[in-house]
């Protein structure tokens, strides 16, 4: 007899070639020349959608289409579940760097190389597969399903919250289920239980009209650049904590046994320092780096630019600089508040002579799991099924604004269990997805649909 499981064995070679044409697409959705690809992806995987046996349709926002995949025959008196993943990708450069074309999948040494193959079209396409294999074998689905696409994800699903809010009643579900993270290590599945919010500001000085001679200004005039190193340098104290009040007021501290798991795991602190090419580890005192990483806020600077930067001397003041700021946050930090809190201090430290303007630019809310309850123990059992070990719980340092969203709007419990794995090189060149982990990542799918109805959860 056929089960989800051999027909997916069976059918490995024909998933992945599948999956190679939608990586041939370079759907990056921050470059205007590309918005037909964009576009070209969302039809791509609408066709998918409906080969697997799902509905599918195309909807239009102010940006990239959303894509949603629909098959409710399970009935009204059976849950139903949301899949959501994205589409589009990030751009390519420095394409220098890359050991083959990034949109020519190549595989080497059980590694899927393409943009997007891990973020997020490999962990995306894995779903829309297990979903086949029970149509192909079985005729039907045990639960209601939802497949919600989107193509903004890498410019901050600008416009998905309000498509959430518009379809509400139509994207009503028991849960949501969620690939685009990493497990913690090879061979070790992992849920993740936790989201850093995001605050993204940008700070301009500005001070004379153009720039000055040095010699003939310099001493008279405040320089702009020297003023925001001043605020820069006013944003951290001594021990590394965010120094602009009332930053900390809503952090809401993790359990002792949550903090005992996390330094649990199998890290290496040395190979974490090599892996960033950094000459020593340094963070907030009083926690570990996985701890730093995962359940504790930060304020860095992104980037600066002021004067003269060129080769050799040009000794000039500058009439302006310009820092970009990001905030990672935690539950319950809100992103406006924080933007608050940062502008007022900014405001605050700067120096009268020069004119200083903060502008938020982007920001998602902080997330955190509930560990338990019957998504969250169905996920659990498939992936201890597909990789024979049982799921570790996981913090991820970075934000993916509409899981806060998605339980937001419609309240209901979000389950992340992603198939990346450290190193992957995601918005970087040479980015890979383990075939291993594609393939063991159907297999956890096509399982979730049968635990979380075969067992009591």
């Amino acid at each position: 007899m056929t089960t989800p499981l051999t027909w997916l064995q069976r059918n490995a070679g024909q998933a992945r070639e599948e999956l190679f044409d939608f990586l041939r697409i370079p759907s990056i959705s921050a470059r205007s020349e590309h918005k037909t690809d964009v576009t070209r992806a969302s039809e791509w995987l609408a066709t998918r959608l409906r080969a697997a046996g799902l509905t599918a349709g195309i909807f239009e926002t102010k940006g990239h289409p959303v894509v949603l995949g629909e098959w409710r025959g399970a009935g009204p008196s059976k849950p139903t579940y949301l899949v959501y993943g994205h589409y589009d990708v990030q751009p390519v450069e420095p394409l220098e760097l890359w050991s083959s074309p990034p949109f020519e999948p190549t595989v080497r040494d059980g590694r899927i190389y393409a943009r997007g193959s891990v973020d997020d079209k490999g962990q995306l396409y894995l779903h829309v597969k297990a979903l086949q294999a029970h149509l192909e074998t079985h005729g039907h689905l045990p639960v209601n399903v939802i497949v919600l696409a989107e193509g903004e994800e890498e410019i901050g699903s600008e416009n998905l919250s309000g498509f959430v809010a518009e379809h509400a009643s139509r994207l009503a579900c028991d849960g949501v289920i969620i690939s685009d993270s990493a497990m913690f290590a090879p061979g070790l599945p992992s849920i993740l239980f936790s989201l850093r919010g995001l605050a993204y500001l940008q700070v301009d000085v500005e001070g004379p009209k153009s720039d000055l001679h040095s010699g003939s200004y310099g001493g008279a005039v405040v320089n702009p650049a020297t003023a925001l190193a001043r605020i820069i340098a006013s944003l951290h104290d001594d021990a590394r904590r965010v120094a602009v009040p009332g930053f900390y007021d809503q952090v809401v501290a993790w359990d002792d046994s949550v903090r005992e798991q996390i330094r649990a795991l199998p890290f290496s602190e040395e190979e974490f320092r090599a892996e960033a090419g950094s000459p020593a580890l340094g963070g907030e005192a009083g926690y570990s780096t996985l701890e730093r990483n995962w359940t504790r806020p930060t304020l860095e600077v992104n980037g600066l630019l002021s004067g003269y930067t060129g080769e050799g001397a040009k000794t000039v003041l500058p009439s302006r600089a310009m820092a970009k700021i990001s905030c990672r946050l935690v539950p319950d930090q809100s992103p406006d508040e924080i933007a608050a809190l940062v502008t007022e201090h900014v405001r605050r430290v700067a120096p009268p002579e020069v004119t200083v303007t903060v502008r938020s630019l982007h920001n998602g809310r902080p997330w955190r799991a509930t560990l338990e309850g019957p998504l969250f123990e169905a996920g659990k059992r498939a992936l201890e099924r597909a990789f024979g070990k049982a799921p570790v719980l996981t913090g991820e340092g970075g934000s993916i604004p509409v899981v806060g969203d998605f339980q937001r709007i419609l309240g209901a419990p979000v389950l992340l269990m992603g198939f990346g794995l450290p190193g992957e090189n995601a918005h970087a060149p040479d980015e890979w997805m383990s075939v291993e982990n594609f393939e063991k990542g159907m297999a956890a799918a096509a399982m979730l649909w049968e635990e979380l109805v075969t067992r009591d959860s």
